[in-house]
């Protein structure tokens, strides 16, 4: 993956600059800002860390590709970049195995990829790992399951606690009570792994 560097006194002006320089815009690239004190009178410089949204893409297929290989499984993968979100869908002989108990090594093999970019470009990407359509129907599951809760809270003004959810799946529930409900409101409590939602009614 390779690594392009720009240095001035602007981070605007170092990203307008590698914009035009790699004829791209600002969707197109993911970029980390660091800060280095040099000369006799340390003065501060920043150093515009940019790598291509195409070269992140490929280096996270290639990663994967080693990672189920080694997991005894043959796996081929579609890409798709949208609005700075890598989504990489795989399908394999054994989607069960890449799925794992209630998503766990997929929810594994997200955190792990998103490391090691992190380690490679200093920034966390947000990626979406699927296994064929399992990421679409679950998050079929979990909007008609909010959808039901929202109403029965809008109804009987008793709050609701829903089971155990990761970050991604809470998320898909606030963001549909949120956009959809003005009566109620969801909050997310607990300590991972043990992080729920609550839905409940808002005070008249």
């Amino acid at each position: 993956m390779e690594e392009k560097l720009y240095e001035g006194q602007d981070k605007q002006e170092l990203i307008n600059k590698a914009l035009e320089e790699l004829e791209c815009t600002e969707d197109d690239i993911l970029y980390s800002v660091t800060k280095d004190k040099v000369g006799l009178f340390k003065k501060e410089v920043v150093k515009l860390h940019v790598f291509k949204m195409t070269d992140v893409v490929e280096f996270v297929k290639n990663y994967l590709e080693d990672l189920t290989k080694d997991m005894g499984l043959d796996v081929q993968f579609e890409t798709k970049v949208r609005e700075k979100q890598i989504t990489v869908r795989m399908f394999s002989d054994n989607n069960n195995i890449l799925i794992g108990k209630q998503g766990k090594t997929l929810q594994a093999l997200t955190t792990v990829v998103k490391q090691v970019v992190k380690n490679k470009t200093g920034c966390y990407p947000y990626i979406l790992l699927d296994v064929s359509n399992y990421k679409e129907n679950q998050e079929k599951y979990l909007i008609r399951a909010a959808k039901n809760i929202a109403k029965e809270v809008e109804e009987t003004k008793v709050p609701v606690t829903m089971e155990n959810m990761n970050s991604y799946e809470r998320r898909i529930i606030h963001n549909y009570i949120s956009e959809k409900f003005s009566t109620v409101y969801t909050e997310s409590e607990g300590e991972e792994p043990n992080r729920h939602i609550v839905v409940k009614p808002k005070e008249d």
